[in-house]
């Protein structure tokens, strides 16, 4: 039997990068994945390649930060796959300037993606968490279930420019240790993976060639100039930067059954960086 057979899972941003690394990884160890995406052409696409290989798979678009997605988002899991064991809270972008320049919308913008919709998506499955887990133990038959925030080594270290994104990513730590606490008798684990540089086409981007991503209506200027990609890469101990299928390795690890006696923790995925 398969590490993740017919559990259910929820992996917000599914439809590119490293969510999609994350819904495939989960998927073929048996998970149905419910895929996110902004954009319904990509979360299909995730959600064909997970069929294509034998799993089982639907999906939900729309922005995490749309007061009403959490409740659709995990009632398509509920409804649709008949219960929630997963959650992975993926979804978000980076909106990058020094402080004297960042606007209040960049600022809030950044909390909303990546600390408000995880916080609304993990409130909306509490009911269902909760009743779930006390049938569950009265009935002598105890079930894991497993959180997994993505944060950032912004989030645990820092970074000049990420004003935003480094305190939303801390925030979501933070809530992350909170949330273990509260969850735990319900036999939940909660735990967040904080990234260090993996290779996405927002990192791989030449900032130099103004490329720009569209969000909801607004260009936001992404990627990295090749000599500071490079000049990064020196300082990891293994030589370079992770790919999505290892950064999703190492979600994978927060899911199975081995890690069902560990909860609240950030593990950083960055290469041997600090």
């Amino acid at each position: 039997m398969k590490s993740l057979q017919d559990k259910v899972a929820l992996v917000s941003g599914s439809g590119r990068g490293i969510g999609r690394a994350i819904a495939l990884k989960l998927a073929g160890a048996g998970a149905r994945v419910v895929v996110n995406d902004l954009d319904e052409a990509p979360a299909r696409q995730t959600v064909e390649a997970i069929l294509a290989a034998g799993g089982q798979a639907t999906h939900c678009t729309g922005s995490v930060t749309q007061a009403d997605f959490a409740a659709r988002f995990v009632d398509t899991a509920i409804s649709g796959f008949g219960g929630l064991d997963i959650i992975v809270n993926n979804a978000g972008y980076t909106w990058d300037n020094v402080i004297q320049k960042m606007s209040d919308e960049q600022w809030e913008e950044m909390l909303a993606v990546h600390l408000t919709a995880p916080f609304r998506i993990l409130r909306a499955a509490a009911e269902f968490i909760r009743e779930s887990a006390k049938q569950e133990i009265q009935a002598g038959r105890p079930v894991h279930r497993k959180v997994v925030n993505i944060s950032s080594t912004s989030g645990v270290y820092g970074n000049a420019g990420q004003a935003n994104y480094a305190a939303a990513k801390a925030g979501i730590n933070g809530l992350t240790k909170a949330m273990a606490k509260e969850w735990g008798r319900y036999n939940v684990n909660v735990n967040s993976v904080a990234f260090g540089l993996i290779k996405t086409r927002l990192t791989e981007a030449d900032a130099s060639a103004d490329a720009s991503i569209d969000i909801e209506g607004r260009q936001i200027k992404v990627g990295v100039s090749p000599q500071i990609l490079k000049n990064a890469e020196t300082m990891i101990p293994l030589g370079r930067g992770g790919t999505p299928e290892e950064a999703a390795g190492a979600v994978y690890l927060f899911c199975i059954p081995e890690s069902d006696y560990i909860s609240g923790q950030v593990l950083v995925c960055g290469g041997g960086r600090p």
